[in-house]
């Protein structure tokens, strides 16, 4: 690696890091199980001429836009439409999930003035 190709890399400057980052971001998992509760909304679209193939070629599962019919048939043989389906089988986690995780749903654990004794007595006697 010779000295033209080091300084070619925008290896350390921030703003090229966040362009690359957010150029190529696609939906997430759970705006994908939001779509496929209607997909019919999503494959059967109007002509729209600034997407490609006028936005008539669409892959629900994997978000994602094709040209002709041919090449949306070969995506969906492909390695990376069955992994995204694979993925997909999972329930996504409910905001009640997140709380619970977080600590603040019913996993909070509530000790009355009794049990607190009873417990504080028991790791005295060990």
């Amino acid at each position: 690696m010779g000295r033209l190709r080091r300084k070619r890399m925008h290896k350390n400057i921030r703003d090229t890091q966040r362009k690359f980052r957010t150029k190529r971001r696609t939906k997430d998992m759970d705006q994908i199980h939001e779509d496929l509760k209607e997909p019919e909304k999503l494959t059967k679209q109007p002509v729209d001429y600034d997407l490609p193939g006028a936005g008539q070629y669409y892959c629900v599962e994997c978000a994602r836009y094709f040209t002709d019919a041919t090449s949306q048939e070969v995506h969906i043989k492909s390695k990376l439409h069955k992994r995204r389906l694979k993925e997909l089988k999972d329930v996504p986690y409910t905001l009640e999930e997140a709380d619970r995780a977080g600590g603040l749903g019913s996993y909070h654990i509530r000790l009355t003035k009794g049990k607190h004794a009873e417990i504080a007595e028991q790791a005295q006697a060990d």
